[in-house]
């Protein structure tokens, strides 16, 4: 304990695994209920904050929700947190809005549908109350503002009705009763002099004349506006959109490039990443996921097909074609097969919420890696480890192309992402952790538990210790007998930026999760 009376904490094992309970679900299918292929959920997105969770689905819509558990209670919920006192309500989230971002549409050009689906979500800087987000399909971007703004009513007309008799003020209708009227009150008599000084008015008034009195009530909408279109950039698919920390400008990629926008400016980006060789017979790998260094605004990462992640400094050129870093695994010498290169290609990055590691997801793993070591991952977690002997059944349909998002919890402790059968995996990322959770989404997520040994660790010298651990190792089947289904499979997912809490996606439904 040193003068100032603080606990200087000794070093410490990794910590307990977590123990996941239901909180919440959105969208729940009830028993036999047909899924609408417009309404699967395809983007899930938690703002900076944590207050905010939007969604995206293959019918092109946005659905915001927004945190209720904790509006009412910020100052007691610091002076708790001061008081080191846990707080025993879990997060609660309420539909907010939605709103239509993407419709279908068709390129003439090229003779190419261009599907409504939102591939990606992601949270801009909030101002004056108002929220910000850009979304995209596979060829436009969008940047919308959600913002809540007043009703606007009639609340009256401008005549007092209990005055009126027969159309005419009442006070004048001894004065106006010889005198016949037009439309808006023109006396066919003669015209009045209506632009004087003195602004005069038909003896009787102007009984045909009615002006609504529009005021503004205390009641508010959510209005959805489309501030900017960022189109025509990209000739393939978007994969990923992500913001740079200087709040001002974003990246969008695709198989072959990637492009640098500015918030502000639609019709105009700048190509920083350029893989497209002078032959397409050349092509040997794409580009499969892209996202900015969440503090340094001049770096970002990028991964391949090939299963490696490249570290650009922009600060190098204007195109960034040479990377500062690359990251790759070396391939086990008599382990190379026909589906090597396929169950290599990493489907998703995120870095850490400090910018040290990077975590990747290929198909069968997830990998951990610090920006500070090329020479390997620093961790390896296997995820459906029981998969590898029906490879050829997967290649037949389709599913060994699956594309699985990941997370890392804001504390850096943890990592999740998703496999079939509606289940995902949560693994602890420190030194000797052997967290190996396996949960459903369904409102019993412990429901399927299977025993998940670990192989012992291998040191690095004085290196972080590079973990490989087992996932479930079982031959089709769940521990309760069930086979794993693979036509439900669980892609995207989201870790709160400040609590353990996971909300994850199962075809149609939100599940979310808190530990």
């Amino acid at each position: 304990m040193n003068c100032g009376d603080e606990v200087v904490a000794a070093p410490a094992g990794p910590p307990q695994p977590l123990e996941w309970k239901f909180s919440q679900v959105f969208g729940e299918r009830t028993a036999g209920e047909e899924v609408q292929e417009v309404d699967i959920i395809s983007a899930i997105e938690f703002d900076k904050s944590g207050d905010h969770l939007a969604t995206g689905d293959r019918g092109g819509r946005v659905v915001l929700f927004e945190r209720t558990d904790t509006k009412d209670h910020r100052g007691s919920r610091r002076d708790m947190e001061r008081m080191d006192y846990s707080i025993g309500r879990h997060p609660e989230f309420r539909y907010k809005t939605e709103f239509q971002s993407h419709e279908p549409e068709f390129d003439y050009l090229k003779s190419l549908e261009i599907e409504e689906k939102i591939n990606k979500i992601k949270w801009c800087q909030t101002a004056n109350g108002a929220l910000f987000l850009l979304s995209t399909n596979d060829k436009t971007i969008k940047f919308w503002k959600v913002q809540e703004k007043k009703v606007k009513k009639v609340s009256d007309m401008n005549v007092d009705p209990t005055a009126m008799g027969n159309g005419s003020i009442a006070s004048s209708s001894n004065s106006s009763s010889s005198r016949s009227y037009l439309a808006n009150g023109v006396s066919p008599d003669g015209p009045y002099n209506y632009l004087s000084n003195d602004l005069s008015f038909p003896p009787g008034g102007i009984p045909s004349l009615r002006l609504p009195l529009v005021v503004t009530s205390h009641e508010t909408s959510l209005v959805a506006r489309c501030r900017r279109v960022y189109a025509h950039a990209h000739d393939y698919h978007i994969n990923s959109i992500s913001n740079n920390s200087d709040g001002e400008t974003f990246i969008s990629a695709d198989d072959l490039r990637i492009n640098l926008w500015n918030l502000e400016i639609s019709n105009q980006s700048f190509n920083i990443v350029d893989v497209k060789p002078a032959n397409m017979e050349d092509l040997t790998e794409v580009i499969t996921s892209a996202e900015f260094h969440p503090t340094h605004c001049n770096t970002l990462a990028y991964s391949s097909s090939k299963g490696s992640i490249r570290l650009v400094d922009l600060r190098q050129s204007a195109l960034c074609d040479s990377h500062a870093k690359l990251f790759e695994e070396q391939e086990a010498p008599g382990s190379r097969s026909f589906f090597t290169e396929i169950i290599a290609s990493i489907s998703d990055i995120k870095f850490g919420k400090d910018g040290r590691y990077i975590l990747s997801r290929d198909y069968m793993t997830l990998k951990l890696w610090d920006i500070n070591m090329d020479s390997g991952p620093v961790a390896t977690f296997q995820v459906h480890e029981y998969l590898r002997p029906k490879l050829c059944d997967l290649y037949e349909n389709d599913s060994i192309f699956d594309k699985f998002e990941c997370c890392l919890s804001g504390d850096g402790l943890r990592v999740s992402t998703g496999s079939y059968s509606n289940l995902f995996r949560v693994f602890g990322c420190v030194p000797g952790s052997t967290e190996a959770t396996t949960l459903e989404a369904s409102k019993n997520p412990m429901r399927r538990q299977v025993p998940t040994p670990s192989r012992p660790s291998r040191s690095l010298g004085n290196s972080i210790t590079r973990v490989v651990r087992r996932g479930a190792e079982s031959s089709g089947v769940d521990a309760n007998g069930n086979s794993f289904d693979f036509t439900t499979k669980l892609l995207h997912l989201a870790w709160h930026p400040t609590e353990n809490s996971i909300a994850c996606a199962a075809a149609n439904s939100l599940y979310m999760y808190y530990a």
